[in-house]
Parts: C-alpha cells; structure tokens; sequence
C-alpha cells in the first residue's frame, strides 16, 4: 500500500556512489530539512543502509509518515530489492533495501532507482501521453525512460539503464559492469578524469580539478570533458531518434562542470537528429538540486510501501 497520510511530510533520501543526501519533504513539495552525508560504497551494504538510516534521521520529525529512498542500481520497488547492481557499492546487488531500511527506522519505505525517481518529476509536469528521456551523468551514468505518460521499469527494473548503451568513444575500456566498451566507461566522472590522465594530463582524483585545469586552458583536461561530453550527446541523439521524446533532460554532477561540457553535449546531440526532431534539445531538470530527494518522496505516493516487522515477525 501507498502512504496512508496524504497531508504528513516525508522523506527523501537520494543514494549515490559518493554521497547520500537526505531531506524532509512537506506534502506540498517544499523542502525543509537537508542532510548529506558521505556513501559507505567500499564497506558493503550492511554499512549503506546504517548510513540511510542516520542520514534519515538526520532530518526526520515525528510527523515523518513514510521514506522513500532514490537508489543506485537496478531497483525492484515491488519487492524492495536491488536486484542488480555495477560495483560502485560494494555487495549492493541483492540487498533488501526496503527491508533493511524499514527495520532501522520502524517507518515504511518505497524505493525505486534514483534516476526513475527524479524523472518522475519531469513527467508529472508534461501531463498525458509525454514521452520523456532523462539521463543522469555522475559518478555514474543512469537513465530512465517514459512512453505515453508512464514510466517503464522493463524486465527486473532495468530499463532506462543508459550508460550501459555500446559507445564508440568508450571501445576497448573496461564498465563498472564487468563488461567493455559501455558509454559510462568515458561519459562518466570518473571516466573522464581517467580519460584527462590517458590523453597525456597530469592524473587527478576528482572531475573538479580536471574542470578547473579546463578553464584555465589545459588542453588534456579540455579535449576529456569534450570527448565524454560527445558520447553522452551522441548516444541521447540515437536514443531520440529510436523513441521521439517530448523533452530530453540531463541531470547529475557531471553537466555542472560547466558549458564547456554542456556545450559539447548539446552539439553532438543536435548532430544525431533526424529532420522532424531538429528542434530538440537537452535541458536540465526542473527540480534543479532537489530533483533527487523531490523525486525520492514523492515515490512513497505512488509506489508500494514495505513496512517494518515487529521483532521476530517473518521478513
């Protein structure tokens, strides 16, 4: 069942690769509350889901009614497991997410994968009939995808999964996967921070530092973010050619470097367009920073609630 106290707020809690972010949602939408704390990723899913619970409690009132949690990895909001998963967190596939979560907390929790989330924003505001892509370009690169006003979750959840689309720019390199040669292997932060390293750059650890080396005209770090930014514009192109969308949305960590990056998307993209698409272009999410954790709540309107079991109870 969905949440039984429409008017109640709620919480939001976006889980990424490298931070969690939290927020306590009012019923009209307004965020009142913040949190962010840092993703566990290397200690396992035992250690993530503590760290939901505290980051939920961070923000959480007694009025809270529900969680709903924005999660990385091929989610299956009907069971509340992560049914797949690449290894950006350690043992993340297979967890019982909203189990675990309802357990630590003693509140219901719906939970659906975090980019699905925040698109569900994005088609709410188009109305009827809207088909919608939406990528998010982070740490990783997600995706989800609606047709006809509905949101399509696929086979095991895993529809929409766009960095795992082939990508020309990535052959030969390896994906968090398993697999080579995936758009997420170049298009990513972390992957174009490699890719500024293999291209002759001095090597660095985050996306930042290869960003500021840009503008102040590093030519490494200038060709790496043009070179992941035309894969993700390159492959958006074929994927709005393949399903004419109403609106191309691209979210994340990745397209705030700047308009270098922006730039360079938006040019591939408009490269691929058939004729009757010419028009079209990428835009950013509407829910601006707080398109995640927006997203995240408003999941435990729409989605089933897992409840937490009384000690000793069957899970």
């Amino acid at each position: 069942m969905t949440a039984s106290h429409p008017g109640a707020p709620v919480i939001g809690l976006d889980l990424g690769g490298t931070k969690i972010a939290a927020a306590l949602v009012t019923a009209g939408g307004a965020v009142v509350a913040r949190h962010t704390r840092p993703t566990p990723a290397d200690r396992g899913a035992e250690a993530v889901l503590d760290a939901l619970a505290e980051a939920a409690h961070a923000v959480r009132t007694p009025a809270a009614a529900a969680i709903g949690v924005a999660a990385a990895g091929v989610i299956d909001p009907a069971t509340g497991t992560v049914t797949s998963a690449t290894d950006t967190i350690r043992g993340w596939a297979g967890t019982a997410l909203a189990r675990g979560l309802a357990a630590r907390t003693g509140t219901p929790v719906a939970c659906d994968n975090d980019v699905r989330a925040a698109a569900g924003l994005e088609l709410a505001a188009l109305g009827e009939d809207a088909t919608l892509v939406y990528a998010a370009v982070g740490t990783g690169v997600g995706g989800a995808v609606a047709a006809a006003g509905r949101m399509l979750h696929g086979a095991a959840g895993i529809a929409g999964h766009l960095g795992h689309l082939p990508s020309p720019e990535a052959d030969g390199l390896p994906c968090t996967c398993g697999a080579t040669g995936h758009l997420e292997a170049v298009a990513a932060g972390p992957g174009i921070t490699a890719l500024c390293a293999r291209l002759g750059g001095e090597p660095a650890r985050r996306l930042e530092t290869v960003a500021r080396r840009a503008a102040d005209g590093d030519p490494h770090a200038t060709a790496a973010i043009t070179l992941g930014a035309r894969a993700a514009g390159r492959a958006l192109g074929g994927l709005a050619n393949a399903l004419g969308p109403h609106r191309v949305v691209v979210a994340g960590g990745v397209p705030r470097i700047g308009v270098l990056y922006w730039d360079a998307l938006c040019a591939a993209f408009a490269a691929e367009l058939m004729p009757p698409l010419r028009a079209l272009r990428p835009v950013p999410p509407r829910g601006g920073a707080d398109a995640a954790v927006l997203g995240a709540a408003s999941l435990t309107r729409t989605l089933p609630l897992h409840h937490p079991h009384p000690t000793g109870a069957p899970s």
